[in-house]
Order: C-alpha cells, then structure tokens, then sequence
C-alpha cells in the first residue's frame, strides 16, 4: 500500500499540468502524510499511549499548512509547506528503515520495504528543493530554469540515481552541497541495506504439492 501511495504522488506530478501546480502540491502533502502515517502505524510505536495523539496532530498541521500557507502564505508559505513534506517523509523513511532492520528475516516485505524507503528519499529531497526554491527567492536552477514539481522530483531522482543528466543543475552553493549529500545518500543506501536484503532474501520453500510451507 505504501508503495502504491508513492508511485501515486510521482505521477501525480509527472502528468498533471503545471497550471494545476499549487493543487498538485496540495494532493502531494496529503499522499505524503498519508505515508507517513502508515509508516508510524506499521511502527512498533503504534504500541505507544501517545500513538493516535501524534496520528491525529499530524494530519491536522498538514491539513492547516495545505490550506494556509500554500492558498494564502505566499512564497515563504509555499516554502514552509515544502518543507513540512520533506520532514514528513523523513520520518517515514526513518520509521521504515528501523522496522526493516527490526525483522528477524529477509522476506518479500523487506523487500517493498527498502524499495518504498529508497522512493521516499527522492521525494524528500525534491521537497527540500521547492523549499529552497520558494524561499530563496524562487531561484534554484541554473539557466533560470523554471521551479515546478517534476522538474524537482526529475532533478532528485536523477540525482539520487547518478544519472547526472546535466540538463538541470543547482544554481546556489546550497543546493549543489544537498545535492551531494542526495547523490551519496543514494549510493550508500543501494550498495549497503538494499544489496544486503537482496543477498539474503530467500524465498520459502515448496512442500511435495507445491504450496509454500507456512512454517
């Protein structure tokens, strides 16, 4: 389900037109707190007194930032809500990561697990970039190329990956030094929890008829 909600957000952006920008960001923050709330639910914090406490504060702050600081903040609010997704989502890649690390095997699970953590990573850091972008007075690309979802969301995932077009490029000693920090995070994040889950992921085994063993 996770992963579902996030390959969502991506082509939400991808393929709605850019006029629809503002409304496209205000569906993005609702996927992104949706995210992170079953991230928090499939966390052993869920045991925890203040779990439907920190559930239901949550979506109330996403909900005022989409309606107020998107429609009526401007810039800076425009900023701030771009900086509230990446937080959001930084907390359901933190949640994720620990619940894997937390599982006595490899399974399937782990594996959509470590997929959905590595999508969320992309997506955070292009939310961090439209903050930048909002709150520096909207200049982020080199060339003056334009600010929109996918081009942060294309610019992120290119750069997570290593691809490096070159098409897109960060203007400001900022965003080139996040984007460092993006392109080793992805790097690291591949060549260590993903290569490792592979490597021990075991399918399980077939009884004399076929069927899995639920053992």
């Amino acid at each position: 389900m996770l992963l579902a909600i996030l390959l969502t957000t991506y082509l939400v952006a991808a393929f709605l037109p850019t006029r629809w920008s503002v409304w496209i960001s205000d569906a993005q923050i609702l996927l992104f707190t949706a995210a992170g709330l079953l991230a928090l639910r499939n966390s052993p914090l869920r045991r925890r007194k203040h779990y439907r406490s920190l559930t239901s504060a949550a979506m109330v702050v996403s909900l005022v930032l989409v309606i107020s600081a998107e429609h009526l903040g401007g810039a800076v609010g425009r900023g701030a809500a771009a900086a509230w997704a990446g937080f959001i989502l930084l907390l359901a890649v933190m949640l994720i990561i620990r619940q894997i690390l937390l599982m006595p095997t490899v399974t399937a699970q782990s594996i959509y697990g470590a997929i959905s953590a590595y999508l969320i990573i992309g997506l955070m850091f292009a939310s961090f970039f439209a903050a930048m972008y909002w709150l520096q007075d909207q200049h982020f690309f080199a060339g003056h190329q334009p600010g929109t979802i996918s081009n942060f969301q294309y610019f992120s995932f290119t750069t997570l990956t290593t691809l490096g077009y070159g098409d897109f490029t960060a203007y400001q000693n900022p965003g080139q030094a996040v984007a460092m920090i993006e392109a080793m995070t992805g790097q690291i994040f591949l060549a260590t929890l993903v290569a490792k889950l592979v490597s021990a992921f075991r399918p399980a085994p077939r009884d004399a008829a076929g069927e899995f063993d639920d053992e």
